[in-house]
C-alpha cells in the first residue's frame, strides 16, 4: 500500500526518490473499520492523512442532531479538518469512514519537523490546498440554491463515484436535500430518459 502513496506523492514531480524515503517513515498506516472516525469533532485536529483504500465523509452535527455531510473523499486523496490542523484546535467537524478504509495519516509534529526537513513538502501541502478550495467553489457552485434535479443530474455527470459508493442517505445529506426529494430526482430523471 505503500506503494499507492509513492505513486502518487512523486507524481507530483516536486520529491526525489530519496526525500519519499525520508518523509515516508512519518506516515503511518491507520486500518479503519468502516463507521470508524478519522477526526471526531470537538477533539484537537492532531493528524492529516492520505486514503490509500477506502473512502470517507466530512460532517457537522446540527442543533437537531442530523449530519450535514460536506465532502467525500477516496483513495489518493489528502483528508483532515484542514484549519483546525494547522491551528491545532479542535475539530468542528468529524470525519468518518464510510468503507474499510487504510490511511497513511502524519502528527502535527511530524508535519512541521518534515516541512522543515523537506522543503518541497510545501508545494504538495499547497496543491492539497488549492484543490481543497477548487473543491469547496464547485460545491457551491453545483450544489447551492438549485433544485434536486439539478443537483443530482450534475453528481451523475460529474461526480460519478458519489453515485456508486455513497449511501443515498449520506447523498441527500450532501447535496442538501431529503432522501424522498433524491428519489423523486431519480425517479424523474429516470423517465425523461436521462439516465
Amino acid at each position: 500500500m505503500i506503494t499507492a502513496f509513492k505513486n502518487y506523492i512523486l507524481s507530483k514531480g516536486v520529491l526525489t526518490d530519496e526525500e519519499f524515503n525520508f518523509s515516508a517513515q512519518f506516515f503511518k498506516p491507520v486500518h479503519l473499520k468502516k463507521g470508524e472516525y478519522f477526526i471526531q469533532e470537538d477533539k484537537i485536529c492532531r493528524y492529516i492523512g492520505f486514503i490509500v483504500v477506502g473512502a470517507v465523509k466530512a460532517y457537522a452535527i446540527d442543533k437537531e442532531g442530523k449530519e450535514n455531510i460536506t465532502c467525500f473523499k477516496f483513495e489518493n486523496e489528502f483528508v483532515t479538518s484542514f484549519s483546525e490542523f494547522v491551528a491545532q484546535e479542535k475539530s468542528r467537524r468529524n470525519i468518518r469512514t464510510i468503507e474499510d478504509s487504510v490511511i497513511y495519516r502524519i502528527s502535527y509534529t511530524d508535519y512541521q519537523h518534515l516541512l522543515s526537513r523537506v522543503t518541497a513538502w510545501n508545494v504538495i501541502i499547497r496543491s492539497v490546498v488549492e484543490h481543497e478550495y477548487n473543491q469547496k467553489e464547485s460545491y457551491l457552485l453545483n450544489y447551492n440554491n438549485k433544485p434536486a434535479m439539478d443537483k443530482y443530474h450534475h453528481v451523475l455527470y460529474k461526480e460519478q463515484m458519489l453515485v456508486h459508493r455513497v449511501s443515498t442517505q449520506d447523498l441527500a445529506s450532501y447535496l442538501g436535500i431529503t432522501q424522498r426529494s433524491l428519489t423523486r430526482a431519480k425517479g424523474q430523471l429516470l423517465r425523461s430518459n436521462v439516465l
